[in-house]
């Protein structure tokens, strides 16, 4: 159930904020303008200012871009975060080579463009990075200006130590940047998993108002229904033997009748009583559904599809029921001639398929299909005013509660519309509606 849900979007938790970036960066050029001024300045060393300056301007100069060019609250996307990343690694490798090489203390800080990678960017961005960083490291082992000194001499540190120094950075921001990884990546994911248990939250709060807005239009509906219904047989008895309203009559009586089952079905969908615990197979529970239905002058047609062993048989589930029959409902509502409902059934997945022949879901609302108060379809409901779109809703919901697996979709074959699919694993199907509200 909760893979259906839209749980917030992976990629957009994998974007860097541009105002991060911009504000790490400046933090690094006022390091590296005091570390320039203080050596060069403060200890006399000799030090090519001017090319450390440049560079560093550079850096300054894309700062002051970006932070002109887009919001503060711009999200980079995962490409651009890592060229502003690398270009990091580029100007830091070659103030180094200004300044010694690995031999430079400041060196290690070749990590953090990799660790602020793994903290964000997708795992393969990160090892292209760290790559970067590893190769830039190497180069500067062998190429690089003499370590600023005093006196003007050559500051000559052993090849071991260099070699010591490379393997310091490539170890140090190969374990922060996993480590990195592996804590974000946790916290991705508990933060998914917040928000889809939040969402499923929510879904349940919206039913349950319902449940209590079920039950008091049923209370309030059933003294004007029983005084239609009472008006309505008394009009038939008058008119019946006028050809002109007997048939009208007749209608207005019945769906009248099927009102008041309607209530009944609403204000016992969590009732236990033995009329509603005796056992079902999945023909006749689909026949139940389907026989409200028939008198709308829409052809519904039933299609077996393939099966596998016995035929599944289960408690009766009132939730089930009502679910199912509001899809079929649906379906009839906006089918221009039939409907189709197909079933299948193996020894592990039992499934529903309903189809109609209408204009199918429009594009802009199918990924929201389900959601409460989402209008999805214009059809011959229009022609009396169209509804909340609660009934998907509250549907999706009750077939969801006894384990099913719920999609929605347009048909690709010539003369048909929507598709409902409704899938159950076997055992779940087979399960004890008491008991699955115990469990949940």
């Amino acid at each position: 159930m909760l893979q259906d849900l839209r749980t917030p979007d992976h990629q957009q938790s994998r974007q860097l904020r541009l105002n991060t970036l911009i504000r790490l960066r400046w933090l690094a050029i006022i390091g590296q303008s005091a570390a320039v001024l203080v050596v060069a300045y403060w200890f006399t060393f000799p030090l090519p200012v001017g090319l450390c300056f440049a560079l560093i301007a550079c850096s300054a100069w894309v700062n002051l871009f970006l932070a002109f060019r887009y919001p503060a609250t711009h999200r980079l996307k995962p490409g651009a975060a890592f060229c502003v990343l690398f270009l990091d690694v580029l100007q830091l490798a070659g103030l180094l080579y200004l300044t010694g090489g690995l031999t430079n203390p400041f060196a290690i800080l070749m990590s953090v463009p990799v660790i602020v990678s793994a903290t964000s960017l997708p795992l393969v961005l990160t090892a292209v990075l760290g790559l970067v960083v590893a190769v830039t490291a190497s180069l500067l082992v062998s190429f690089h200006l003499p370590l600023p000194w005093y006196g003007g001499s050559n500051l000559a540190m052993p090849f071991l130590y260099v070699i010591g120094m490379w393997m310091a950075i490539l170890s140090t921001t190969a374990f922060t940047a996993i480590y990195a990884w592996r804590v974000a990546e946790e916290a991705r994911q508990l933060a998914t998993a917040l928000a889809a248990t939040e969402l499923v939250l929510q879904r349940e709060q919206h039913l349950s108002a319902l449940d209590g807005l079920a039950a008091a239009a049923a209370h309030e509906l059933g003294t004007p229904l029983a005084t239609i219904a009472l008006v309505a047989r008394e009009m038939e008895r008058a008119l019946e033997s006028d050809p002109r309203f007997r048939e009208d009559v007749t209608l207005l009586r019945s769906q009248s009748e099927r009102c008041k089952e309607i209530l009944q079905r609403l204000t016992s969908l969590s009732s236990q009583g033995e009329e509603h615990m005796a056992r079902m197979t999945l023909t006749a529970m689909i026949e139940d559904v389907i026989a409200p239905h028939r008198d709308f002058g829409i052809d519904i047609r039933l299609e077996p599809g393939a099966v596998e062993g016995r035929e599944p048989a289960g408690r009766r589930n009132p939730g089930v029921i009502y679910g199912l029959g509001n899809l079929v409902e649906n379906a009839v509502d906006f089918a221009r001639e039939s409907v189709t409902v197909r079933w299948s059934w193996d020894t592990a997945h039992v499934s529903i398929e309903v189809t109609d022949d209408g204009s199918g879901f429009p594009p802009e609302v199918i990924d929201r299909i389900g959601e409460p108060y989402m209008t999805t379809r214009s059809g011959r409901q229009d022609e009396g005013g169209g509804g909340l779109g609660l009934g998907l809703f509250i549907a999706k919901t009750l077939l969801e509660r006894s384990g099913a697996a719920v999609a929605f979709g347009n048909a690709s074959g010539p003369g048909q519309g929507a598709i409902a699919r409704v899938s159950w694993p076997r055992d779940l199907f087979l399960r004890d509606p008491v008991s699955e509200h115990a469990i949940g």
